[in-house]
């Protein structure tokens, strides 16, 4: 068995579990706005494109902060997280960088017991 074999089984049963609680399969993108929203930790009923993109890339920060990509500085005002990139991220190609991101993704969520 391949490690991307294992991945793809992995992201699989996460995708599953995330149809059963929101009745549709959110794309990787979905899953990291939801991300996001948890990690910036304010519900909104609407999100601007740029804060929608601004929560993307909180979760990413957060997702890879554990590999020590990313540290968190601080939180502003406005209770938006701001991270510090610690190292740059290692060339990748498209392919590589999803299954590295998805791989952070199914560490979160089993951090989250799911």
């Amino acid at each position: 068995m391949f490690a991307t074999d294992d991945l793809q089984q992995r992201w699989w049963t996460l995708e599953a579990k995330l149809v059963e609680r929101f009745g549709k399969k959110p794309d990787l993108e979905a899953i990291l706005f939801l991300i996001g929203i948890q990690q910036f930790g304010q519900i909104k009923k609407k999100f601007s494109k740029e804060q929608k993109q601004d929560l993307m890339h909180i979760a990413v920060c957060h997702l890879l902060a554990p590999s020590g990509y990313y540290e968190l500085e601080g939180i502003d005002k406005d209770g938006w997280p701001h991270f510090r990139q610690l190292k740059p991220m290692p060339d990748m190609k498209p392919f590589e960088q999803e299954n590295f991101l998805k791989d952070h993704v199914l560490l979160y969520f089993e951090e989250l017991g799911m």
